[in-house]
């Protein structure tokens, strides 16, 4: 039978996109159906859509390997993960007079969060509005529903991009592979919430994704969003630093996989095989020279980690520490070096318990974290339409029987002329019979005479 009611999600990478499907039961928990990877090639750069024509082209592959596990089902709507450099929070306030005998109602505070969706930066559209403060006559208060009060103010924490982050992610699903976006979501608040559980943002938690492209920091107190920005520096960047020693990417991104590490070890003289340029044969390098690129380039986008921490006040007062994730993450020796700088508590990132109830069991990898975020904030049902042949109930015929108009009573058919032949048969028949009652006669005759 197939699957008629499911969320789609598609996470657009900087290295790969990721598509998955899944069912979310009465008390949010997921069930994951299918998912499947494309390789985002040029297409998408530092996070976001650069090639909207091969974008297009890698999507329409994606939901149609997708489809095919899905019991030949029809993914009419995705949502999608919205990432990019220019990507980052702002603080907005919006406020609202409600006279002597005011009180707070569920449509003022919808009212509040669309007016902050309407609101237009200079330059920049509104992706999110999220985690807002109320204060009620200038006092704090978290549940501000059936309260009296004459002036409600609402402080949000707004995230914002380049328009073209929006007009891309349209262009290329919406309008050339004529898929139906059903949502637009920031990938970083969307792997928030795969990894980090409510005590995490509560106590303060900074989450560092290392892509390929960009790296994103994302930081939690007091249970409410507090900072997010994008620093446009990824891991792709440690692969041709160390494409310097004479290597193809190829064997770059490899040997980063393989033997990078953050933190260089001098006394260490080992020596590993790497293909050569040229592809024949295989060649010395030393381990030392190798990290000593990784950890350069890696130092580099941590600096800027941290001076993110410093401009807000964070580092080292974060009570659940660090989390990291991302494929840059895989870098030996990584958590040793943050844990070092930030004297804080450094986990890698999982998704979290309670979330996922079943399905594949990759599915709970990281690196498939932010796909798993955007299945739970999408409520829509994606499913498009199903195949007679896998209803429930398949009707008796799938062809209907041609009806034959009786023939009319009042016009008999008549026989045909009997033919020659019959005629014949007809006359030796009657001269049989003669034959026989002449015969009979005679012997009458005979008798009477007797």
């Amino acid at each position: 039978m197939a699957y008629t009611d499911f969320i789609a999600a598609i996470d657009l990478g900087t290295s790969r996109i990721v598509g998955m499907v899944g069912k979310k039961n009465e008390h949010g928990v997921l069930s994951i159906i299918a998912y499947e990877v494309e390789n985002s090639g040029n297409c998408i750069r530092r996070g976001c859509v650069y090639n909207v024509e091969e974008t297009a082209n890698k999507i329409k592959r994606l939901v149609r390997k997708l489809e095919n596990k899905l019991h030949e089902a029809k993914i009419e709507k995705v949502y999608v993960g919205v990432g990019g450099q220019s990507l980052r929070s702002i603080n907005h306030t919006v406020p609202r007079v409600l006279g002597t005998e005011g009180v707070v109602t569920d449509e003022i505070i919808s009212s509040l969060h669309a007016e902050c969706l309407n609101f237009h930066p200079d330059m920049l559209d509104v992706l999110a509005a999220v985690s807002p403060v109320y204060y009620l006559d200038n006092k704090p208060e978290a549940n501000p529903v059936g309260i009296p009060c004459t002036r409600i103010e609402a402080k949000y924490k707004l995230i914002v991009g380049r328009p073209s982050l929006k007009r891309h992610i349209i262009n290329s699903i919406a309008e050339r592979a004529q898929i139906t976006i059903a949502g637009i979501i920031v990938s970083p608040l969307a792997l928030s919430d795969a990894v980090l559980n409510d005590d995490e943002r509560d106590l303060g938690c900074a989450l560092i994704g290392f892509g390929a492209g960009v790296t994103t920091l994302t930081v939690y107190k007091g249970g409410k969003l507090l900072h997010l920005s994008v620093i446009p520096l990824g891991s792709n960047l440690i692969t041709r630093d160390i494409t310097s020693l004479h290597l193809p990417e190829s064997e770059a991104e490899r040997v980063k996989q393989t033997y990078g590490s953050a933190m260089m070890d001098q006394d260490n003289d080992q020596s590993i095989q790497v293909s050569q340029a040229d592809g024949l044969g295989m060649r010395e390098i030393k381990l030392s020279d190798l990290n000593n690129v990784v950890e350069a380039r890696m130092g580099e986008i941590l600096e800027n980690v941290y001076a993110r921490l410093d401009a807000i006040e964070m580092e080292g007062t974060l009570g659940a520490g660090i989390v990291i994730t991302g494929g840059g993450a895989a870098l030996k020796s990584l958590p040793e070096v943050i844990r070092k700088r930030t004297k804080m508590e450094v986990r890698y990132a999982a998704t979290r318990r309670g979330i996922v109830a079943s399905g594949d069991l990759e599915a709970g990898n990281p690196s498939y974290a932010s796909a798993v975020g955007l299945l739970l904030n999408g409520t829509e049902n994606c499913a498009g339409f199903v195949p007679k042949a896998y209803a429930a109930e398949p009707e008796p015929f799938l062809i209907e029987p041609v009806e034959v108009p009786p023939m009319p009573k009042s016009e008999p058919v008549k026989p045909s002329k009997p033919k020659p032949e019959k005629k014949q048969g007809g006359l030796l028949k009657n001269l049989s019979s003669k034959f026989d009652s002449m015969t009979r006669n005679l012997f009458d005759d005979s008798e009477d005479k007797s």
